[in-house]
């Protein structure tokens, strides 16, 4: 069997398997632990934005119900969405990226070590300025996570707002300099043989998503450097009454938006691309197909951010409008690819693959709801109700949280070397399936009957039982990741071993040991198809084999 025999790192005090604890953790180079810590820092601001909408639910739950003031709830709803998709929701990513990237293209770490920790490092004090917010007069952020002028200039004049812009500019930053290193560590670090029509479907969703980064976070540093200066300094450049124009800020604001959304769910993409055929025992169906959608959903993804201004009156809208349409057709490609890869396939009904299913589940819903709100007249109807409201949390907070379950089940193992519980990780799919779809379906009922979002209470009673669903549905969406945690605890304490490749996995991190040495490997097999552990596996590692599955169906 062919393999590459790695020597000893140079400097192998710098990364000392051996070491361990807080300290070690806090001066960490290891892009293993840096992984870590992006992804323990990003679930536990998860929680506290989950705390926030329990809040927001239990306040909407009946009308009339006062839990707390009209400006605290705007608080709360503003820190939630600051929160979960400034703050979490690429970061999360960001952190499996870190641990996995260089074990999946056979590197010992990534382009710029140093570089790498001073991002992480900007991302949590960037955080700690967004949540210092809380403890200044007037307290937070109010404006909702779209801070729109005029409310955020000229109504809102807390330092809160100052802090939350701050915050957010210094994690954009830390943003930039994580996607440069890992652009750098997948173009300039892949091991022999690892051509880019080898590197795995999450490697090539963490690529795409960190080339969208580099373009879309300036467009955000922008906004947000005018609209300080409009609060601080005197300049009008949103202010109407001055010769400025508050739909600029939506124009430059939004085109970061919604390459955002691409950025948060692409990785995901690549997650749910990386545990279909593996549980499926089949290649991926349509591997290039694939990788060009992730490139044509990031093109596309910079010609449709006017979509959200349909009811400005100030955009073109067929052009919008069929933008909106266009980018369906790469996305949809790459459901039709999971279910091609899971047809006729001896499915195991692990509880990442149950993840998975979850993601496909209420991504497609998502999915079509965002179809229709790309029609101009149905976006009139709807826009700024529940509806919307629903279709945003379909894909955002549905399609990420299914694809991080599915990414924990999936390489826990592989992190720690111990395995999760499958009989918790199973209630934990259910309750979760049950809760969710009970919180945000009849957001779309009562959305299409009118009920307006960012409210913090209603008096029209009709509309009272969707919303005691969707809150006692929250309350079990809570418990839900309680038994996640739980899981991890006690799987952490007493899981069952692992082994290094429990699922039969198909990529370079499944041949090196659970949890991997500091330096990665201690040996690669050849690279000969994207399929490298499964060849090794298998037998089919040797030198001039054509294992690629879409030139070679047989192979798998």
């Amino acid at each position: 069997m062919a393999t590459t025999e790695l020597p000893r790192p140079a400097v192998p005090e710098a990364h000392d398997e051996h070491r361990g604890g807080l300290v070690d953790y806090l001066t960490t180079v290891d892009h293993k632990k840096i992984g870590i810590l992006y992804i323990l820092t990003a679930f536990a601001i998860f929680l506290v934005g989950g705390i926030f909408s329990l809040l927001i639910r239990t306040e909407l739950a009946e009308p009339g119900l006062q839990t707390m003031g009209e400006n605290t709830y705007n608080q709360v709803f503003t820190m939630h969405g600051t929160l979960m998709i400034f703050l979490f929701a690429a970061q999360v990513s960001t952190g499996l990226a870190n641990y996995l990237v260089p074990l999946q293209i056979g590197a010992a770490d990534v382009a710029f070590p140093r570089a790498n920790a001073m991002s992480y490092w900007l991302y949590v004090f960037g955080a700690l300025i967004v949540l210092s917010s809380f403890f200044v007069a007037g307290g937070p952020a109010a404006s909702a996570w779209t801070a729109y002028p005029p409310l955020s200039t000229k109504y809102l004049q807390g330092t809160g707002m100052d802090l939350w812009i701050i915050g957010l500019a210094v994690v954009g930053v830390a943003g930039i300099l994580g996607a440069v290193n890992l652009v750098t560590t997948i173009l300039r670090m892949r091991m022999p043989g690892m051509t880019m029509f080898r590197i795995p479907l999450f490697t090539w969703g963490v690529l795409v998503t960190q080339l969208l980064i580099l373009f879309a976070f300036p467009s955000l540093t922008a906004a947000l450097a005018l609209l300080f200066l409009d609060r601080n300094f005197g300049a009008v450049f949103f202010d109407a009454t001055a010769g400025g124009s508050p739909i600029l800020f939506q124009h430059v604001f939004w085109f970061f938006g919604h390459p955002e959304v691409y950025i948060i769910i692409l990785p995901i993409f690549g997650v749910i691309s990386e545990v279909i055929p593996v549980f499926s025992r089949k290649p991926l169906f349509g591997y290039r197909a694939m990788v060009f959608a992730f490139f044509g959903i990031a093109a596309l993804s910079f010609g449709v951010w006017a979509h959200h201004m349909f009811t400005t009156g100030m955009v073109y809208l067929p052009y919008f409008s069929m933008m909106s349409f266009l980018i369906a057709v790469p996305t949809g490609i790459k459901v039709f690819n999971w279910i091609g890869t899971m047809w006729r396939g001896a499915i195991t009904f692990s509880t990442a693959m149950l993840m998975a299913l979850g993601f496909i589940l209420v991504f497609v819903v998502g999915g079509i709801t965002g179809v229709m709100l790309a029609s101009p007249p149905i976006d009139f109807a709807v826009n700024d109700t529940y509806f919307l409201v629903a279709h945003f949390h379909y894909i955002m907070v549905g399609g990420l949280l299914y694809g991080m379950f599915a990414a924990f089940y999936f390489w826990f193992p592989k992190f720690t070397g111990r395995l999760l519980s499958e009989r918790l990780g199973r209630w934990n799919f259910v309750t979760f399936l049950v809760g969710f779809n009970l919180t945000f379906f009849p957001q779309f009922l009562v959305g299409l009957d009118g009920m307006p979002r960012r409210i913090a209470d209603y008096d029209i009673q009709r509309w009272s039982s969707a919303n005691q669903a969707s809150t006692a549905g929250s309350y079990l969406m809570a418990v839900s990741v309680l038994i996640f945690l739980w899981n991890l605890v006690i799987s952490l304490r007493r899981g069952q071993p692992a082994g290094d490749d429990p699922w039969e996995g198909n990529s370079l991190e499944w041949v090196t040991t659970s949890p991997p040495p500091s330096h990665n490997f201690h040996h690669l097999p050849e690279v000969h198809s994207e399929r490298p552990a499964f060849d090794q596996r298998h037998g089919l590692e040797f030198a001039g084999a054509d294992t690629d599955p879409e030139r070679n169906p047989d192979r798998g």
